[in-house]
């Protein structure tokens, strides 16, 4: 009698839900790299597209790190979708890895922008779509730069870095430890040679930890603004004043190499695209509070861009 009970709720909980989205989830394989989550609009005919890329790290479908839960691209996926148009979300390929205890100590950058072209590719060649747009993340931003050029109809970078990342870690070294950046920027120099050196202060270890130069030189190759300056497509660039890991000033650099991009800072917008009334410390708490509702401008933005190109 029990168990009846309790699938009685389950199946009154799940209707519930249901009626508040606007959208279904489907589970795609493009291929042994890339497992995601496609949400289609309801009683839409081939709406438009936005693939969602993650940034930095072993950054999962929905935002998430091992011990960061913010769910952050889960729910811009899923309010992108409310408004009907269809989001596609995916684990990087080091997720996958790393769930299967098989981590390729020999990926690249380079293999994130594979990835990325893969699933381009698969929903252009797919009649069910009427454009295909792409929303880069953080270090998704300059992923989703050099795909874009493959295809896609506009492309969104959401708090994406201006600089190489060479030249970011210079800063922060500088802005930490000023004492260490002439090493970093010897080390860096030695990088862009195409090798790799143990010759660095122990204080850089786990910035130049030696099994991770190699990827950091195929990170180091691209140039945000170089790549972006190259795209011949609507660009919309958004930033938001309280995101403490990139600043407006990345996002003016990407807009000043585009003239014909977008550009909209929103007002007390986080990296993980919340909004922080705050100081600092509410602002770090909220990278492991998934309750936090997303910006509701932010998806204004998009829909809005998307709608009018």
């Amino acid at each position: 009698m029990k168990f009846k009970l309790l699938f009685v709720i389950c199946c009154i909980c799940n209707s519930i839900l249901a009626q508040d989205s606007n959208f279904t989830a489907k589970e795609i394989t493009i291929n042994e790299f890339v497992d995601g989550t496609l949400l289609i609009p309801n009683d839409v005919d081939k709406p438009n597209l936005a693939i969602i890329i993650a940034g930095s790290g072993p950054t999962d479908r929905n935002g998430n790190q091992n011990l960061l839960k913010n769910n952050s691209l889960k729910k811009l996926a899923e309010s992108l979708s409310n408004h009907e148009l269809a989001t596609f979300r995916y684990d990087k390929r080091i997720v996958k890895q790393i769930r299967k205890g098989n981590v390729d100590m020999n990926i690249r950058f380079d293999d994130f922008i594979t990835d990325a072209i893969s699933i381009l590719t698969y929903f252009k060649s797919s009649d069910a779509f009427s454009k295909v747009y792409i929303i880069g993340h953080s270090q998704g931003s300059l992923v989703g730069i050099v795909t874009a050029k493959q295809g896609a109809d506009g492309f969104i970078s959401l708090a994406g870095a201006g600089k190489s990342i060479d030249e970011v870690i210079i800063e922060q070294v500088t802005s930490m430890a000023p004492t260490l950046t002439e090493d970093t920027k010897r080390v860096f120099s030695i990088m862009k040679d195409g090798k790799t050196t143990t010759d660095f202060p122990q204080a850089l270890t786990s910035i130049f930890n030696l099994e991770v130069q190699p990827f950091m030189m195929s990170w180091m190759a691209y140039n945000p603004q170089e790549e972006i300056g190259s795209l011949e497509m609507p660009i919309l660039i958004i930033n938001g004043t309280k995101d403490l890991q990139v600043s407006e000033e990345e996002a003016n650099l990407l807009h000043a190499a585009n003239s014909k991009s977008t550009l909209s800072i929103i007002e007390n917008m986080n990296h993980i695209l919340v909004p922080i009334a705050g100081d600092t410390l509410e602002n770090s708490k909220s990278y492991n509070e998934s309750q936090r509702k997303i910006s509701i401008e932010l998806v204004e933005l998009i829909i809005s861009f998307i709608n009018e190109n």
